[in-house]
């Protein structure tokens, strides 16, 4: 599975870990930065060219997800989801992490990288990433609903 991650300052330690991390454990690792450590770098662009390079990569039809990274894990999240096709949820637990992928699909997880020690952040990490879809049909239906505000504007009930 392809792995696109994107930070910022905030969670740049983390990001290097888990890219050796996930890699070691057969992950494709796709790192949309930052490159060098900046304090006064701002992450929406990072976060956004992960869900881009997500969203395009599923389009295609790769197996991938996404991570993006920062301080809380709020504004990543905010960013990776005006992306067309992402999905992105915030992982503040192991069920939260879980319940993302199994009933929602999301396909970008976000991690406050100052809210959580290296070894829960790589935790919650894991268990996103291997966590599969339920396919169950409400779950199915409730994406769709998502899906056609996303594309049309029209709120279905």
């Amino acid at each position: 599975m392809r792995v696109h991650i994107g930070t910022d300052h905030a969670g740049m330690e983390l990001s290097s870990h888990l890219i050796a991390a996930l890699s070691a454990k057969g992950y494709e690792m796709v790192d949309h930065g930052p490159a060098a450590y900046d304090p006064q770098d701002d992450y929406p662009s990072f976060c956004i060219n992960a869900a881009r390079a997500v969203a395009a990569d599923q389009a295609a039809g790769v197996d991938a997800l996404g991570i993006v990274l920062g301080g809380s894990g709020n504004g990543e999240q905010i960013a990776a989801n005006k992306v067309t096709g992402i999905r992105a949820a915030l992982a503040w637990n192991l069920d939260t992490a879980k319940l993302a992928r199994e009933h929602n699909d999301a396909n970008v997880v976000a991690v406050g990288g100052r809210q959580h020690t290296v070894e829960e952040a790589t935790a919650l990490i894991e268990a996103f990433l291997a966590e599969p879809f339920s396919d169950d049909a409400r779950h199915i239906r409730r994406i769709g609903k998502i899906a056609t505000y996303e594309t049309t504007g029209e709120v279905v009930q």
